[in-house]
C-alpha cells in the first residue's frame, strides 16, 4: 500500500492518509467487480454522518464502505476503531442516502482495513438493525 511518505519534507496530514487509503480500498474492490456509486458522501450539516465509499456489487446490491486505517497493529488495529458511535453515524447517512432513491436496493455495510501487511474485506461487518 503506498501512502504519503513521513519522511517528505511536508507535514503528511491524516486527510491525505485517509485518502491514500480509501484509494487503495476503491481499487480493491473495483478490482473485485464492485462499481463506484459516489465517494466521501455526507450528510448535511453538524453531527450527521459520513461514507468513505458507496459501490454497487454486480448482483444491485448497494455496499457502503468504511475504510479504516491504521501505521500499526497496536490498540486492536483497524478494526478496533469502529465502535457504536462510528456504525449508528454510518448508518444514520445510509439512511439519508437511500431517502432519495425511488426504489431501496438490497444494502450491506463492508469495511475495508488497510493496513501495512495487507488489505483486508470485511462484508457485512455490521447491520442495521
Amino acid at each position: 500500500m503506498e501512502f504519503p511518505s513521513s519522511k517528505s519534507p511536508h507535514k503528511v496530514t491524516t486527510k491525505q492518509t485517509g485518502d491514500a487509503a480509501e484509494g487503495v480500498a476503491l481499487r480493491y474492490l473495483q478490482q473485485k467487480g464492485l462499481r463506484l456509486i459516489q465517494r466521501n458522501y455526507r450528510t448535511p450539516g453538524r453531527g450527521g454522518g459520513e461514507i468513505d465509499l458507496i459501490m454497487a456489487a454486480p448482483d444491485g446490491t448497494t455496499v457502503f464502505v468504511e475504510v479504516r486505517s491504521r501505521a500499526s497493529g497496536a490498540h486492536g488495529g483497524a478494526a478496533a476503531s469502529i465502535g457504536f458511535v462510528k456504525q449508528r453515524r454510518i448508518i444514520f447517512a445510509a439512511r439519508h442516502y437511500l431517502a432519495r432513491l425511488r426504489q431501496l436496493p438490497p444494502c450491506r455495510f463492508d469495511v475495508v482495513l488497510v493496513e501495512p501487511d495487507g488489505v483486508q474485506w470485511l462484508q457485512a461487518a455490521f447491520d442495521a438493525s
